[in-house]
């Protein structure tokens, strides 16, 4: 007759997890977007309560002097200190006696890491969502927003000269289709007085799909989207390519669950994601007579959009 006791149990468990965390972790998620999308900032404390960054703006301006003059023109530096809060969530496993007895029956068994890579999934899409969208009104107290609807970006309807007075490329010509995007582009670029540039544009599903198989003219055998790819304003000016790439959320992301179109530059010093804890898996424990569970937590502050001059929204699209 086989008999165990939870503490054997429980010992057989936490002998099993290092191998099943390692099989979990190693599992990659291609639809998952955030780390392509967002810069991922880990420097922070893994227990800090928030993140402190400073901002600086230069002031100041020459102006012609005579050697007589006293009012000497001064430049001076404007340093503005931000904080952004950062705050726990969870996901975890459960095993109970009965297949943990079943699993130690038999020598050399291993248990399946498919429990904790479910886990390490949902993290991903709270992740996921976290940094698209932020965190939807509730009764969490948190009022964070995501990359596809701060309200500190400039944002606006593109154009409304499709068929019918129009915002939406479906009623519009492949020139008014790459006039609002290229509208965008420069948008970002002469609302920041030529100071920053989008590298970036996200668009809707739908919209891409449509950009990739409508020609550019009725006479061409290029699509619009491979036309952009090589007249944007972006590469006109850098000669870099820009990137271009489908985003789910944005088909209702703008004014008036309208489908919303996104500029910016993806670069740390612009707009980054803060996780100064990634999800980690804790050691098991018994949480009831027959239950034993795997905690895992993980700490984040979301998406901190630093420089909003370079980030823009087309709406109605």
């Amino acid at each position: 007759m086989f008999a165990f006791d939870a503490q054997q149990a429980l010992g057989f468990l936490v002998s099993q997890t290092a191998s099943i965390e390692a099989q979990a972790y190693e599992i990659q998620y291609p639809d998952i977007q955030y780390p392509a999308l967002v810069p991922v900032d880990t420097s922070a404390n893994p227990w800090a309560k928030s993140v402190t960054f400073y901002s600086t703006d230069k002031l100041g301006q020459a102006e012609w002097f005579s050697h007589l003059a006293k009012d000497m023109p001064l430049a001076d530096v404007e340093r503005s200190a931000h904080e952004h809060p950062i705050a726990m969530a969870a996901i975890g496993y459960r095993y109970t006696s009965e297949e943990l007895g079943q699993a130690m029956m038999v020598p050399g068994t291993n248990l399946s890491a498919d429990r904790a890579a479910a886990a390490i999934r949902a993290y991903e899409e709270f992740m996921d969502g976290l940094a698209l969208r932020g965190v939807p009104p509730s009764g969490t107290g948190k009022t964070w927003t995501g990359l596809i609807n701060n309200p500190i970006v400039s944002a606006g309807p593109v154009i409304n000269d499709g068929a019918g007075a129009s915002t939406l490329w479906a009623d519009k010509s492949p020139d008014q289709i790459l006039r609002d995007i290229n509208g965008l582009l420069s948008g970002v670029y002469t609302g920041s007085l030529t100071v920053e540039m989008a590298d970036t544009l996200l668009l809707p599903v739908a919209r891409l799909d449509t950009i990739a198989s409508t020609p550019r003219s009725s006479t061409s055998d290029t699509t619009i989207l491979e036309y952009l790819r090589r007249n944007n304003t972006y590469t006109a000016i850098t000669g870099a390519p820009l990137t271009i790439r489908a985003v789910r959320g944005l088909d209702t992301a703008g004014a008036g669950n309208t489908a919303r179109m996104v500029a910016y530059r993806r670069d740390p010093q612009v707009v980054k994601l803060h996780l100064p804890m990634p999800h980690q898996f804790h050691a098991p424990w018994q949480s009831a007579p027959m239950v034993f569970d795997v905690p895992g937590f993980f700490r984040t502050g979301g998406v901190e959009i630093r420089r909003p001059k370079a980030f823009r929204y087309g709406d109605g699209i």
